[in-house]
């Protein structure tokens, strides 16, 4: 029994969920549940009835998000398992490989083409400072008050 409950502890600082914290959330929700019927049954309540069904939808929800934990790291260990494979198979000393948008590996790059046109400003880009740039929006904005 104590090992169980230095485990439980422990478990406070594991990411994840552990067996003996789903094992102790488990036990409490059996004894809410418990309780909640004796209660049922000695005052005749039916708030404890509500009660109860609350409890159950909310173990019920802790119980299925664990499940869907523990599926979503048996899919994150089979991709890097896969990954680890495929760059085993592929070591090779004279094949270079390419990073493109994070993805080690890939081979492919997309291409992408310009989408709509330049305008060209009748100037270079270094000749036009952003003070010449704010002294013709002035302009334009005393031309438009004294229309």
């Amino acid at each position: 029994m104590s090992a169980f409950i230095t485990d439980l502890f422990q478990s406070i600082f594991t990411p994840g969920p552990t067996s003996s914290l789903l094992i102790a959330t488990n036990v409490a929700f059996a004894g809410l549940q418990v309780v909640l019927a004796f209660l049922l049954v000695a005052t005749y309540s039916i708030h404890f009835a509500i009660l109860s069904f609350l409890c159950a939808g909310l173990w019920w929800a802790i119980n299925w998000f664990v499940a869907e934990l523990k599926l979503q790291q048996k899919l994150e260990e089979e991709k890097k398992r896969l990954q680890i494979q495929g760059q085993q198979d592929d070591d090779t000393e004279t094949e270079a490989e390419t990073i493109i948008a994070g993805q080690a590996g890939n081979k492919v790059a997309e291409v992408f083409e310009p989408k709509g046109e330049l305008k060209d400003r009748g100037a270079p880009h270094s000749e036009i400072s952003t003070e010449d740039e704010w002294e013709k929006v002035s302009d334009n904005n005393e031309a438009d008050k004294d229309r």
